[in-house]
């Protein structure tokens, strides 16, 4: 009976401790709508089965990929260097450059450079030779905590995202429990040097991509489960829009592909348990005390989908198991393949797309 005592106060004294304790956010509610039905173009499949893996268990956590001029697929990993492959992935990876942070969105721009979103340093610029410089650390004197999506527009411009103003990385679950409006959507000029903000009180803004006509471009707000379009040119110039709305996951990085059709990399399914939190903040404020492997997680599946121009989802990849490809965090276009990376996984992917029904490349 001692000893039960003695158990029962250290249970009370920790639970005491731990509603006590300040959260770190104060969260917002949030009236979560409905998930979408996973029928039709959702329907559960298994096609990123079919991909080739490349550099399995040399990777760690490989965001997103870039491809060069020569054919060559570069990749960000967590120990902050960019890694190479050669065309056909065949090879062992190749260190290249340590960015002394963390790489997340890359892209090439039109001299060739390397441009990354680096959680840490901000938006860098890579050249041929391997020489980095950074291009931006700030806007509007409010440095970026968490430079995340990238692309180098037909224009020379360089459009990017700062998905947190106030958490970082390691902690951007709690920006996605918090449900508050701390991310960016920004323009870096290379003519002027100038950084401008284009989109601000965005909800955790991840990944982006311009049309192929340079007229908008899409930038995705994960815990919203939406993409929104940001008019570039024409008579809506500097307006924004929901362009799809109520998506069957968190939405990531962003591509399009030579038909128009835009490619969303999904790191988790909608999950109806956080869902539900999102209508009661002092729930979340609990949960957001929880060490982070107590909170709600990505969990293990892999899926990706494609929309149109007018941003109806047209087709799905999955892996429902989520032991081949899962937590996906990139679907990019590199010629007529697709090749995806992943925050949570030690691997890439390659899939053609005309082994997907009815998305073959254009020729």
């Amino acid at each position: 009976m001692k000893w039960l005592l003695i158990l029962l106060l250290i249970v009370f004294v920790m639970l005491g401790g731990f509603l006590l304790s300040p959260s770190p956010i104060d969260s917002r509610a949030w009236p979560a709508p409905s998930a979408p039905a996973m029928q039709g173009p959702l329907a559960p499949n298994e096609r990123l089965r079919l991909s080739d893996l490349l550099a399995k268990g040399q990777l760690a956590q490989p965001e997103d990929t870039a491809m060069d001029a020569s054919g060559r697929i570069h990749t960000g990993t967590a120990d902050g260097w960019i890694v190479r492959l050669d065309g056909e992935g065949d090879g062992d990876p190749n260190r290249w450059v340590e960015t002394g942070g963390r790489p997340l969105g890359l892209d090439f721009d039109r001299q060739g450079n390397l441009v990354v979103a680096d959680a840490e340093r901000g938006l860098l610029s890579i050249s041929p030779r391997g020489e980095t410089r950074v291009l931006t650390r700030e806007a509007e004197g409010l440095p970026f905590r968490l430079a995340d999506g990238v692309d180098a527009g037909p224009d020379g411009n360089i459009y990017f995202t700062d998905a947190s103003t106030r958490h970082r990385l390691e902690d951007h679950q709690l920006d996605l429990l918090a449900m508050r409006p701390n991310g960016r959507l920004l323009r870096y000029s290379p003519q002027t040097g100038q950084t401008r903000v284009l989109l601000r009180n965005l909800y955790f803004a991840n990944g982006v991509v311009v049309s192929p006509e340079g007229d908008y471009l899409l930038v995705a707000e994960t815990p919203r489960y939406r993409i929104l379009r940001y008019w570039l040119s024409g008579p809506e110039q500097g307006r924004a829009e929901v362009f799809a709305d109520n998506l069957p996951g968190f939405p990531d990085n962003l591509d399009v592909d030579a038909a128009g059709r835009y490619w969303v990399a999904m790191p988790a399914l909608r999950r109806p348990s956080l869902d539900f939190l999102h209508h009661h903040p002092w729930l979340k404020n609990l949960v957001a005390r929880l060490p982070p492997w107590l909170r709600p997680g990505p969990g293990e599946y892999g899926l990706v989908i494609a929309l149109n121009g007018e941003g109806e989802i047209v087709t799905s990849l999955h892996d429902t198991r989520g032991d081949y490809l899962w937590g996906l965090t990139s679907a990019r276009v590199h010629g007529d393949e697709l090749y995806f990376g992943s925050l949570y996984s030690d691997r890439l992917g390659r899939l053609p797309l005309n082994a997907i029904p009815g998305m073959g490349p254009v020729q």
